[in-house]
């Protein structure tokens, strides 16, 4: 086994672990983070009805290049996913870091969430 196919095996594993946990309701849905080398998704996601309720990424953010990079672009989608979340009428959510660690990019858009207005 190769060590990058090494460390997505062990992202799994804490995903799966974190997911035991936590779970999404129609009061309070699961707000999911996945992030991968270039980009950011988040959704917000009722789990008892199986829909995504609202999401975002990084796919359609324009990035220019006075920007602070792919911390301030997280961010940015944390800001738009809690604007959309809240026309969802969606004000507190759970916070799955996918197996992510809360740190960098995954802490940028968590705290530009919090900025929107979503409670954690």
């Amino acid at each position: 086994m190769s060590n990058s196919s090494k460390k997505v095996a062990s992202r799994i594993r804490r995903r799966k672990s974190i997911r035991k946990k936590i779970r999404g309701s129609a009061a309070r849905p699961r707000l999911a983070v996945f992030r991968s080398a270039k980009h950011i998704y988040a959704q917000v996601i009722d789990d008892d009805a199986g829909v995504t309720l609202a999401s975002a990424s990084s796919l359609g953010i324009e990035k220019t290049d006075d920007e602070g990079g792919k911390l301030s672009v997280a961010a940015t989608v944390g800001e738009l996913l809690g604007k959309r979340a809240l026309e969802a009428s969606v004000s507190a959510v759970v916070f799955d870091r996918g197996g992510f660690l809360y740190h960098g990019r995954v802490a940028a858009l968590a705290e530009g969430a919090r900025k929107a207005g979503l409670q954690f």
